[in-house]
């Protein structure tokens, strides 16, 4: 069942180009806090979240009128999908608006590791000058993709444009969909054993949780990097440290943590990591683009019209 004026809870910062939108023909309630969702959810039609809210089944469950959930930006780990799927309740997302802002922040952690730039600033901030901050041009260096989707294939396009050698792992791709892409597949193992910077592009589950473990860190070419600005549970946090302080990695850079924000973590005290908090995707541009398809799949479900990025499509024509 639609409704004519369905209410809307935004329950994560929005862009304005996606409040705007909704205004025009909705009911919006900016409920960014716990209590103003408990609220404000059990008589609302929607809901619309970014990385920040779990949408538990708990959660869904106060949400007796809810017929759709949306998400802002690509990932919907946040989200209970089985749990929405079963009480007929639809979860779109956002998955082209913060691709290319996502790759460029993966190539700006890869400078950063390469030639050292936080550690040389804060050389110069505290009176050092030019000493022991020789780094490693990246042309001509291999980089390995573990995850050839929409974010890995436009990480890899820009390694490819500043020269750098790329190869890629996606057990998931059809054979024949390699064709199109000019990257080559290659195995895990060879990917890490041969890999002078490992960059992750997978979403988590449990059949990535912890892909890259005191194993795979092992098995990676000595002295290469690894950086993952995906999701945060992809690489164990402990094992990751070590490897870093035994010298084995040269260096890694990470924008996604295991538990947010990040408070206690073993990453904290490693040496030679790059950390930043979760702003792979943060760019006007990109949460602009976010905000603006999340809400015009909104408007059009409750129009009756196709949305564009369903998750879960078998709830469509139900009830």
């Amino acid at each position: 069942m639609t409704v004519v004026t369905p209410r809307i809870v935004v329950a994560d910062a929005l862009a304005n180009s996606g409040i705007q939108l909704l205004r025009e023909h909705a009911d919006v309630v900016l409920a960014q806090d716990a209590i103003a969702l408990n609220e404000a959810l059990p008589s609302s039609q929607a809901l619309i979240v970014r990385s920040r809210t779990k949408v538990t089944a708990a959660l869904l469950e106060m949400g007796q009128d809810l017929q759709i959930v949306g998400r802002a930006g690509i990932g919907v780990d946040n989200i209970d999908v089985p749990a929405a799927t079963s009480r007929g309740i639809l979860v779109v997302n956002a998955p082209l608006g913060n691709v290319r802002s996502t790759a460029e922040h993966t190539i700006g952690l890869l400078f950063a590791l390469a030639r050292r730039i936080t550690a040389a600033d804060k050389a110069v901030r505290d009176g050092t000058w030019k000493t022991g901050y020789e780094g490693t041009q990246v042309a001509g260096k291999r980089l390995g993709v573990i995850g050839i989707g929409k974010v890995g294939r436009e990480t890899a396009t820009i390694a490819s444009a500043i020269g750098m050698d790329v190869v890629a792992f996606d057990p998931y791709l059809p054979a024949e969909a390699w064709t199109s892409l000019r990257v080559p597949p290659v195995g895990l193992q060879e990917l890490l054993a041969t890999s002078d910077f490992v960059t992750l592009h997978v979403p988590i589950g449990d059949d990535t949780r912890n892909l890259i473990g005191a194993q795979e860190l092992a098995s990676m070419k000595p002295g290469a990097y690894l950086i993952n600005c995906a999701r945060g549970g992809l690489v164990d946090e402990e094992a990751l440290a070590g490897a870093l302080a035994r010298g084995h990695l040269r260096g890694a850079a990470v924008d996604v943590f295991e538990e947010e924000p990040l408070v206690q973590s073993p990453l904290l005290r490693a040496p030679n990591i790059v950390l930043t908090p979760h702003v792979a995707a943060s760019t006007a541009e990109a949460q602009d683009q976010v905000s603006a398809d999340v809400a015009a799949q909104i408007l059009d479900f409750f129009a009756g019209r196709p949305v564009t990025f369903p998750i879960n499509p078998s709830v469509l024509g139900k009830g």
